[in-house]
């Protein structure tokens, strides 16, 4: 059997990870000691579950014979019982385990840049950019994630027309990377006066923050301005050369960067949103490599694609992609969108295991 096979290999390679998570000389290589710590991690994962199949397995097997060789009527029934409920969790845990097969993104441990545009709609997108904003703030506390705004363009109604945010913390990439796209608002909006239906729209855009080992840029490419920043701000924002506008030649990249009153606080910010833009050219183009069946899933990150909308009349909010539907929206935009995340990242899982199978079949 091919999956028995394949968790019999992984088992043994646990074995030899552990071996060399007790090394004392892997610490000395940092991206060697974590390339192997995710290995542990995932690998042990994994074995837990292999523990629990063979555990099913041999069940199964001994209710049989239970079942077969046993006189004691009461001693039957109990293993026809037990055998009904191994044979149901056997299928289930083979889904698990196929699914838990598929070894994590690197990228998945990543922090992120959030950059969220108004897009149709004007004032009122510019509030619904708001909105989405506090709601991945609010699920990022209750996540335990650090979350620092690195850009603001305030409008006169309360919204934003951009917001930039930096969030840290624990499988940040992993847990949003299929937020990318276009989301959708219905709803009567505050400044209409008629109570009016509107649809509005959002601009998300999800970039892994990418370290400089993880992308080189050379300077060379980089052309550096300086310049008063413009919009409200305090003395020092608009009387001194504060901003900074990092334009990349080769890629035709710019990035503004005003929010501090400090130019080199500026420049610093600048240039981390400027790697993680790269960064994510890089792996969207690597992406495009990769088997079609995964892209298709959620994701090129396309933000001509509508991905998801939220309802208010109808108290719902719908992901067009697996076309899943949660109500409670004023829930969800607190941050409850656990069963939203997770069903869209099986659902990844599940469409990578099918581009693996087909690309296993055509070797």
């Amino acid at each position: 059997m091919d999956l028995l096979k394949k968790l019999e290999q992984c088992e043994a390679r646990y074995k030899e990870v552990c071996e060399l998570v007790q090394s004392p000389d892997l610490v000395k290589d940092q991206k060697k000691y974590k390339d192997t710590m995710r290995e542990h991690g995932y690998l042990s994962g994994v074995c837990e579950l292999y523990d629990e199949y063979k555990k099913v397995l041999s069940g199964i097997e001994d209710a049989k014979v239970l079942i077969t060789e046993e006189d004691d009527v009461d001693m039957k029934e109990m293993a026809r019982e037990e055998l009904h409920q191994l044979e149901e969790r056997q299928p289930q845990l083979e889904e698990e385990i196929k699914l838990k097969l598929i070894p994590p993104d690197p990228l998945d441990e990543k922090n992120i840049i959030l950059e969220i545009r108004s897009a149709a709609g004007g004032d009122e997108a510019s509030l619904f950019v708001r909105d989405l904003w506090e709601m991945y703030c609010h699920l990022a506390e209750r996540k335990g994630w650090k979350t620092e705004t690195m850009e603001a363009q305030e409008t006169e109604v309360g919204g934003f027309n951009k917001i930039v945010t930096n969030i840290s913390g624990k499988f940040v990439y992993g847990t949003l990377r299929w937020e990318s796209g276009v989301h959708r608002v219905q709803r009567v909006p505050q400044t209409e006066s008629q109570g009016r239906l509107q649809t509005s729209t959002a601009t998300v855009a999800v970039l892994p923050e990418a370290d400089e080992v993880d992308i080189q840029i050379n300077p060379n490419d980089v052309r550096v301005d300086v310049m008063r920043a413009g919009g409200p701000g305090g003395q020092c924002v608009n009387t001194t050369d504060s901003a900074v506008r990092l334009t990349h030649i080769p890629s035709g990249l710019v990035v503004i960067q005003q929010d501090q009153k400090s130019q080199i606080k500026n420049k610093e910010k600048a240039w981390q949103v400027l790697r993680a833009r790269l960064f994510d050219l890089e792996q969207s183009k690597k992406d495009a490599e990769r088997s079609a069946a995964r892209k298709s899933m959620v994701g090129n990150g396309d933000r001509s694609e509508k991905i998801r909308t939220y309802n208010y009349p109808q108290d719902r909010v719908t992901d067009h992609r697996i076309n899943y539907s949660a109500h409670n929206l004023p829930g969800f935009m607190m941050g409850n969108m656990d069963d939203m995340i997770n069903a869209l990242n099986v659902y990844a899982k599940e469409e990578q295991l099918k581009a693996d199978i087909t690309e296993m079949g055509g070797q």
